[in-house]
Protein backbone atom coordinates (compact mmCIF):
# COMPACT_ATOMS: atom_id res chain seq x y z
CA UNK A 1 0.00 0.00 0.00
CA UNK A 2 0.99 3.59 -0.08
CA UNK A 3 2.17 5.79 2.16
CA UNK A 4 1.56 8.81 1.24
CA UNK A 5 -2.27 10.33 1.85
CA UNK A 6 -4.34 10.21 -1.03
CA UNK A 7 -6.09 13.61 -1.69
CA UNK A 8 -8.85 14.33 -4.63
CA UNK A 9 -9.27 17.61 -6.34
CA UNK A 10 -11.06 19.29 -8.71
CA UNK A 11 -10.90 21.84 -11.23
CA UNK A 12 -14.31 23.51 -12.43
CA UNK A 13 -14.28 21.73 -15.50
CA UNK A 14 -16.41 19.01 -14.29
CA UNK A 15 -17.26 18.99 -10.78
CA UNK A 16 -20.11 16.64 -11.25
CA UNK A 17 -18.12 13.93 -12.56
CA UNK A 18 -15.47 14.35 -9.81
CA UNK A 19 -17.89 13.91 -6.86
CA UNK A 20 -18.65 10.72 -8.22
CA UNK A 21 -15.67 9.28 -8.35
CA UNK A 22 -14.68 10.88 -5.00
CA UNK A 23 -18.17 8.96 -3.80
CA UNK A 24 -16.50 5.28 -5.67
CA UNK A 25 -13.50 6.07 -3.70
CA UNK A 26 -15.54 6.54 -0.49
CA UNK A 27 -13.80 9.63 0.52
CA UNK A 28 -14.35 13.40 -0.21
CA UNK A 29 -12.86 15.43 -2.09
CA UNK A 30 -10.59 18.52 -1.03
CA UNK A 31 -11.14 22.16 -1.67
CA UNK A 32 -9.58 24.18 -3.98
CA UNK A 33 -9.83 27.74 -4.05
CA UNK A 34 -10.21 29.48 -7.60
CA UNK A 35 -11.55 32.42 -8.70
CA UNK A 36 -10.51 35.28 -11.25
CA UNK A 37 -8.98 38.72 -11.05
CA UNK A 38 -10.75 41.22 -13.03
CA UNK A 39 -8.52 41.11 -16.38
CA UNK A 40 -9.66 37.11 -16.70
CA UNK A 41 -6.11 36.28 -14.58
CA UNK A 42 -6.47 33.00 -12.94
CA UNK A 43 -5.99 32.29 -9.15
CA UNK A 44 -5.74 28.73 -7.40
CA UNK A 45 -4.78 27.74 -4.15
CA UNK A 46 -5.94 24.15 -2.59
CA UNK A 47 -7.81 24.45 0.71
CA UNK A 48 -5.43 22.19 2.48
CA UNK A 49 -2.25 21.31 2.89
CA UNK A 50 -0.46 18.96 0.06
CA UNK A 51 2.86 18.20 1.44
CA UNK A 52 3.36 14.49 0.89
CA UNK A 53 0.29 14.00 -0.59
CA UNK A 54 -0.38 11.58 -3.61
CA UNK A 55 -2.43 14.12 -5.43
CA UNK A 56 -5.37 13.30 -8.36
CA UNK A 57 -6.61 16.52 -9.77
CA UNK A 58 -9.61 15.93 -11.80
CA UNK A 59 -9.61 18.30 -15.10
CA UNK A 60 -11.22 17.63 -18.37
CA UNK A 61 -11.50 19.68 -21.62
CA UNK A 62 -15.00 20.65 -22.15
CA UNK A 63 -15.79 23.38 -24.93
CA UNK A 64 -13.93 26.24 -23.00
CA UNK A 65 -10.77 23.51 -23.75
CA UNK A 66 -8.32 26.99 -23.40
CA UNK A 67 -9.79 28.53 -19.66
CA UNK A 68 -9.81 24.61 -18.99
CA UNK A 69 -6.21 23.85 -20.00
CA UNK A 70 -4.99 27.26 -18.52
CA UNK A 71 -7.10 26.46 -15.01
CA UNK A 72 -4.95 22.75 -15.29
CA UNK A 73 -1.76 24.55 -15.48
CA UNK A 74 -2.16 26.81 -12.47
CA UNK A 75 -3.53 24.12 -10.50
CA UNK A 76 -0.70 21.84 -11.03
CA UNK A 77 1.69 24.95 -10.48
CA UNK A 78 -0.03 25.30 -6.87
CA UNK A 79 0.84 21.52 -6.18
CA UNK A 80 4.00 21.07 -7.29
CA UNK A 81 5.14 24.72 -5.30
CA UNK A 82 3.64 23.18 -2.29
CA UNK A 83 5.76 19.87 -2.26
CA UNK A 84 3.03 17.19 -3.32
CA UNK A 85 4.56 13.79 -3.77
CA UNK A 86 3.24 12.78 -7.00
CA UNK A 87 0.86 14.87 -8.99
CA UNK A 88 -1.64 12.87 -11.39
CA UNK A 89 -3.84 14.77 -13.65
CA UNK A 90 -7.34 12.75 -13.90
CA UNK A 91 -8.37 14.35 -17.75
CA UNK A 92 -11.03 11.96 -19.57
CA UNK A 93 -10.59 14.48 -22.75
CA UNK A 94 -7.67 15.26 -23.49
CA UNK A 95 -7.74 18.91 -25.04
CA UNK A 96 -5.73 19.75 -28.70
CA UNK A 97 -5.53 15.78 -29.44
CA UNK A 98 -6.58 16.05 -32.72
CA UNK A 99 -3.46 18.07 -33.84
CA UNK A 100 -1.52 15.36 -33.73
CA UNK A 101 0.10 15.65 -36.47
CA UNK A 102 1.40 17.77 -39.84
CA UNK A 103 -0.79 16.61 -42.25
CA UNK A 104 -0.32 20.02 -44.58
CA UNK A 105 3.00 22.27 -44.19
CA UNK A 106 3.09 25.04 -41.78
CA UNK A 107 0.81 22.80 -38.89
CA UNK A 108 1.44 22.74 -35.10
CA UNK A 109 1.68 19.70 -33.50
CA UNK A 110 -0.44 21.26 -30.83
CA UNK A 111 -1.08 17.55 -28.68
CA UNK A 112 2.49 17.85 -28.10
CA UNK A 113 2.96 21.30 -27.19
CA UNK A 114 0.03 20.92 -24.67
CA UNK A 115 1.77 17.77 -23.30
CA UNK A 116 4.64 19.41 -22.52
CA UNK A 117 2.72 22.20 -20.98
CA UNK A 118 1.10 19.92 -18.29
CA UNK A 119 5.15 18.02 -17.98
CA UNK A 120 6.15 22.16 -17.17
CA UNK A 121 3.61 23.33 -15.30
CA UNK A 122 4.50 19.72 -12.49
CA UNK A 123 2.25 16.74 -13.64
CA UNK A 124 3.70 13.46 -13.21
CA UNK A 125 1.19 10.93 -14.65
CA UNK A 126 -1.64 11.69 -16.76
CA UNK A 127 -4.94 9.44 -16.82
CA UNK A 128 -7.15 9.90 -19.75
CA UNK A 129 -9.40 7.87 -22.36
CA UNK A 130 -9.54 7.48 -26.26
CA UNK A 131 -6.80 9.57 -26.72
CA UNK A 132 -7.07 10.29 -30.26
CA UNK A 133 -3.85 8.67 -31.78
CA UNK A 134 -2.17 5.59 -29.32
CA UNK A 135 1.08 7.42 -30.26
CA UNK A 136 0.36 10.69 -28.50
CA UNK A 137 1.23 8.84 -25.39
CA UNK A 138 5.02 9.29 -26.45
CA UNK A 139 4.33 13.18 -26.47
CA UNK A 140 4.70 12.81 -22.55
CA UNK A 141 8.01 12.54 -20.74
CA UNK A 142 5.81 10.70 -17.68
CA UNK A 143 3.43 8.15 -17.73
CA UNK A 144 0.54 7.70 -19.43
CA UNK A 145 -3.15 5.32 -18.32
CA UNK A 146 -4.71 5.87 -22.12
CA UNK A 147 -8.00 4.13 -20.74
CA UNK A 148 -9.54 1.90 -23.94
CA UNK A 149 -13.58 2.46 -23.93
CA UNK A 150 -14.45 -0.23 -25.59
CA UNK A 151 -15.34 -2.75 -22.79
CA UNK A 152 -17.23 0.13 -20.92
CA UNK A 153 -19.67 0.00 -24.64
CA UNK A 154 -19.35 -3.20 -25.01
CA UNK A 155 -20.96 -4.56 -21.30
CA UNK A 156 -23.50 -2.28 -22.06
CA UNK A 157 -24.43 -3.01 -25.70
CA UNK A 158 -24.47 -6.94 -25.19
CA UNK A 159 -27.13 -6.66 -22.28
CA UNK A 160 -29.37 -5.18 -25.05
CA UNK A 161 -28.74 -8.88 -27.03
CA UNK A 162 -28.85 -7.26 -30.19
CA UNK A 163 -28.99 -9.70 -33.49
CA UNK A 164 -27.10 -9.60 -36.74
CA UNK A 165 -24.71 -6.73 -35.13
CA UNK A 166 -21.86 -4.66 -37.47
CA UNK A 167 -19.84 -2.57 -36.05
CA UNK A 168 -18.67 0.26 -38.11
CA UNK A 169 -15.91 2.92 -37.90
CA UNK A 170 -16.83 6.36 -39.64
CA UNK A 171 -13.30 6.37 -41.30
CA UNK A 172 -10.15 4.24 -42.03
CA UNK A 173 -8.20 5.71 -39.18
CA UNK A 174 -10.67 4.43 -37.09
CA UNK A 175 -11.07 0.64 -37.87
CA UNK A 176 -8.47 -1.06 -35.79
CA UNK A 177 -10.16 0.02 -32.78
CA UNK A 178 -13.61 -0.94 -34.25
CA UNK A 179 -12.64 -3.84 -34.63
CA UNK A 180 -11.68 -4.76 -31.14
CA UNK A 181 -15.45 -3.37 -30.33
CA UNK A 182 -16.50 -5.93 -33.07
CA UNK A 183 -14.58 -8.81 -31.72
CA UNK A 184 -15.47 -8.07 -27.96
CA UNK A 185 -19.39 -8.04 -29.69
CA UNK A 186 -18.95 -10.95 -31.45
CA UNK A 187 -20.22 -8.79 -34.74
CA UNK A 188 -19.07 -7.74 -38.43
CA UNK A 189 -16.98 -5.08 -39.19
CA UNK A 190 -17.84 -2.43 -41.73
CA UNK A 191 -15.63 0.59 -42.96
CA UNK A 192 -16.78 3.64 -43.99
CA UNK A 193 -13.95 5.74 -46.25
CA UNK A 194 -14.61 9.29 -46.25
CA UNK A 195 -12.53 12.80 -47.41
CA UNK A 196 -12.17 15.61 -45.08
CA UNK A 197 -11.75 18.93 -47.68
CA UNK A 198 -11.51 20.81 -44.62
CA UNK A 199 -12.08 20.74 -40.72
CA UNK A 200 -15.44 19.92 -39.40
CA UNK A 201 -16.22 18.82 -42.96
CA UNK A 202 -16.57 15.04 -44.37
CA UNK A 203 -17.90 13.43 -47.30
CA UNK A 204 -18.72 9.76 -47.44
CA UNK A 205 -16.44 8.24 -50.58
CA UNK A 206 -17.97 4.29 -50.05
CA UNK A 207 -18.75 1.70 -47.65
CA UNK A 208 -16.77 -1.69 -47.04
CA UNK A 209 -18.04 -4.26 -45.65
CA UNK A 210 -21.81 -5.37 -46.08
CA UNK A 211 -24.74 -4.21 -43.77
CA UNK A 212 -27.77 -4.65 -45.77
CA UNK A 213 -30.61 -6.02 -42.75
CA UNK A 214 -27.93 -5.66 -40.40
CA UNK A 215 -28.47 -3.96 -37.08
CA UNK A 216 -25.43 -1.33 -36.85
CA UNK A 217 -23.20 0.61 -34.20
CA UNK A 218 -21.02 3.05 -35.42
CA UNK A 219 -18.52 3.71 -32.96
CA UNK A 220 -16.09 6.59 -32.87
CA UNK A 221 -13.67 8.60 -30.17
CA UNK A 222 -15.92 11.79 -29.78
CA UNK A 223 -18.54 13.46 -31.91
CA UNK A 224 -17.50 16.88 -32.69
CA UNK A 225 -20.35 18.61 -34.64
CA UNK A 226 -22.01 15.08 -35.48
CA UNK A 227 -21.24 15.73 -39.28
CA UNK A 228 -19.40 12.03 -39.92
CA UNK A 229 -21.78 9.99 -37.64
CA UNK A 230 -24.47 11.59 -39.48
CA UNK A 231 -23.55 11.37 -42.64
CA UNK A 232 -22.23 7.52 -41.83
CA UNK A 233 -25.69 6.61 -40.50
CA UNK A 234 -27.23 8.10 -44.06
CA UNK A 235 -24.79 6.07 -46.13
CA UNK A 236 -25.91 2.54 -43.87
CA UNK A 237 -30.08 3.55 -44.85
CA UNK A 238 -28.62 3.53 -48.66
CA UNK A 239 -27.11 0.47 -48.17
CA UNK A 240 -30.49 -1.10 -46.43
CA UNK A 241 -28.94 -1.29 -42.64
CA UNK A 242 -31.86 -2.03 -40.38
CA UNK A 243 -34.23 0.88 -39.28
CA UNK A 244 -32.30 0.89 -35.76
CA UNK A 245 -29.03 2.14 -36.06
CA UNK A 246 -26.75 2.90 -33.01
CA UNK A 247 -24.26 5.48 -32.46
CA UNK A 248 -21.14 4.82 -29.63
CA UNK A 249 -18.68 7.70 -29.00
CA UNK A 250 -16.33 8.53 -25.74
CA UNK A 251 -16.10 12.05 -25.82
CA UNK A 252 -19.62 13.96 -26.23
CA UNK A 253 -17.32 17.04 -27.77
CA UNK A 254 -21.11 18.59 -28.96
CA UNK A 255 -20.27 21.39 -30.84
CA UNK A 256 -23.14 23.45 -32.67
CA UNK A 257 -25.13 22.05 -34.63
CA UNK A 258 -24.39 18.67 -33.34
CA UNK A 259 -27.24 17.82 -31.08
CA UNK A 260 -29.81 19.11 -33.50
CA UNK A 261 -28.34 17.03 -36.41
CA UNK A 262 -27.87 13.83 -34.22
CA UNK A 263 -31.41 14.54 -32.88
CA UNK A 264 -32.82 15.03 -36.09
CA UNK A 265 -31.28 12.17 -37.90
CA UNK A 266 -32.80 9.06 -36.15
CA UNK A 267 -30.34 7.00 -34.28
CA UNK A 268 -32.01 4.75 -32.08
CA UNK A 269 -29.34 5.43 -29.66
CA UNK A 270 -26.91 7.76 -29.21
CA UNK A 271 -24.65 6.15 -26.21
CA UNK A 272 -21.24 8.26 -24.98
CA UNK A 273 -19.45 8.97 -21.84
CA UNK A 274 -19.51 11.38 -19.43
CA UNK A 275 -15.61 12.71 -20.09
CA UNK A 276 -17.51 15.89 -20.98
CA UNK A 277 -20.64 17.84 -19.44
CA UNK A 278 -23.70 17.78 -21.39
CA UNK A 279 -25.45 20.90 -20.27
CA UNK A 280 -29.15 20.29 -20.59
CA UNK A 281 -29.72 22.11 -24.03
CA UNK A 282 -27.48 19.73 -25.84
CA UNK A 283 -29.55 17.06 -24.68
CA UNK A 284 -31.88 15.07 -26.60
CA UNK A 285 -34.44 12.10 -26.03
CA UNK A 286 -32.19 9.32 -27.84
CA UNK A 287 -28.74 10.49 -26.00
CA UNK A 288 -27.80 7.91 -22.95
CA UNK A 289 -24.57 9.06 -21.21
CA UNK A 290 -22.78 6.49 -19.25
CA UNK A 291 -20.56 7.25 -16.10
CA UNK A 292 -16.61 6.65 -16.34
CA UNK A 293 -16.78 7.63 -12.37
CA UNK A 294 -16.78 3.81 -11.38
CA UNK A 295 -14.11 3.09 -14.07
CA UNK A 296 -11.64 6.04 -12.98
CA UNK A 297 -12.34 5.39 -9.30
CA UNK A 298 -11.02 1.96 -9.69
CA UNK A 299 -8.50 3.18 -11.66
CA UNK A 300 -7.00 6.20 -9.30
CA UNK A 301 -7.14 3.12 -6.58
CA UNK A 302 -4.95 0.92 -8.33
CA UNK A 303 -2.42 3.16 -8.94
CA UNK A 304 -2.80 4.81 -5.62
CA UNK A 305 -1.80 1.31 -4.52
CA UNK A 306 0.96 0.22 -7.17
CA UNK A 307 -1.72 -2.24 -8.58
CA UNK A 308 -1.84 -3.18 -12.46
CA UNK A 309 -4.54 -0.57 -14.23
CA UNK A 310 -4.82 -2.93 -17.48
CA UNK A 311 -6.96 -5.64 -15.73
CA UNK A 312 -9.86 -2.79 -15.04
CA UNK A 313 -10.72 -1.86 -18.62
CA UNK A 314 -9.06 -4.49 -21.03
CA UNK A 315 -11.50 -7.06 -21.90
Amino acid sequence: MAHHPLKIFSGTSHPKLAEEIAKNLKIKLSPMHISRFACGEIYAKPGVTVRGCDVFLIQTATQNVNEDLMELFVMLDAFKRSFANNIHVVMPHYGYARQDRVATPREPISAKLMADLISAAGADHLITMSLHSDQEQGFFDFPVDNLYTKKFFADYFKKKKLKDLVVVSPDAGGAKEAKKFADILGAELAIIHKARPKANVSEVIHLVGDVENKTCIIYDDMIDTGGSVCNAAKSLRAHNAKKDIYLAATHPVFYDPAAERLATIGFKEVVVSNSIPVPKEKQFKSLQVLSVAPLMAKIIKNVYSAKSVSTVFTP
